[in-house]
């Protein structure tokens, strides 16, 4: 199996008018793979915003690959990589754990390879040289604190029933994102229960599936708290059509449009405000500090502020 490439901006032509202008400036070619470009409409947007932030640079060729969430197809594109001799190569990982034998085969290379978004698992750090994306474990505390600050608010902090739809399992987003949600809720709400968890995938229609079986399963469900708004909204058009999404505050992260949408129709709680074109654009700039010598904090995250219905008009509709 050959992994689709897609070098850039008619590269040759770009570059080499670019080093016309400033000889003297370095060029690099960095490769980056994707976890699953066509997953949602965030990883779509990811995969523009790199394009457009390389395009931007002119000493910067880039190849950009996509394992279509397959592990074995990442791996197979992080070795093709290694044997192109790029620069620098990042990587969205598919699966945690399963990507790290690859990223050690980069890093044996001299190629610094740079996570993006969902780091790989912590017996891989030696082998990264950053980390470039949200902290996902304290947006999952901080939706943990929307819901409870929600459920003070109504009153039903002390009795409240609620479920959980988490991300793709195995993949270090989902389970960061649980984790800081699960620790965080006993500290603030030490009285509401968490009755379970099931996966949603990153996908709608699967999370409104889950959503389905929840709601035939308890008769009381007070709270939902997703992964992302995909899922959430997913679990919200499960409630609307079973006539019980008034009486459930849906908690989610990752605030896709269509949770901004939902919150402004009164349907949706809260979120936490992450921008796909601030993760592309900071993974290509923290491949190039890397490459130019600057010092880069392993762990280089970018802000993601807590969003509801009481504030969301301090922010812009997301573009995805």
């Amino acid at each position: 199996m050959t992994p689709t490439k897609i070098t850039l901006a008619a590269t040759t032509a770009l570059v080499t008018a670019g080093l016309a202008g400033a000889a003297a400036a370095q060029e690099y070619t960095i490769g980056i793979t994707q976890n699953n470009v066509g997953v949602d409409s965030y990883q779509t947007t990811y995969e523009q915003a790199f394009i457009e932030a390389a395009e931007a640079n002119e000493n910067v060729e880039v190849v950009v690959l996509d394992a279509g969430g397959d592990v074995a197809r990442q791996i197979a594109q992080v070795e093709d990589l290694i044997q192109q001799e790029v620069d620098a190569i990042i990587i969205w990982p598919t699966n945690g754990e399963a990507v790290i034998p690859a990223v050690r085969k980069a890093s044996q290379a001299d190629i610094p390879v740079i996570v993006t978004n969902s780091n790989i698992a912590e017996p891989g750090f030696d082998f990264v040289a950053s980390f470039s994306g949200p902290d996902n474990i304290t947006q999952g505390a901080r939706s943990a604190e929307i819901m409870c600050d929600r459920f003070t608010e109504l009153g039903i902090q002390d009795e409240a029933q609620i479920v959980q739809i988490s991300g793709q399992p195995g993949y270090t987003t989902a389970i960061e994102r649980a984790q800081g949600f699960e620790d965080r809720l006993p500290e603030v709400c030490p009285n509401v229960t968490l009755m379970e968890t099931q996966p949603g995938d990153w996908n709608r229609e699967k999370s409104q599936q889950v959503m389905e079986a929840f709601l035939v399963k308890y008769d009381d469900i007070d709270g939902v708290y997703a992964g992302d708004d995909n899922m959430g909204v997913g679990a919200l058009n499960a409630a609307r059509a079973a006539g019980r999404s008034e009486d459930i505050v849906f908690v989610g992260a990752t605030n896709f449009a269509v949770g901004y949408e939902a919150m402004g129709e009164g349907d949706y709680w809260g979120s936490i405000y992450q921008s796909p074109v601030d993760d592309a654009e900071a993974a290509l700039q923290t491949a190039l500090d890397v490459l130019n010598g600057e010092d880069v904090p392993f762990l280089n995250y970018f802000d993601t502020p807590k969003i509801t219905q009481d504030n969301m008009d301090e922010f812009e509709k997301p573009v995805f």
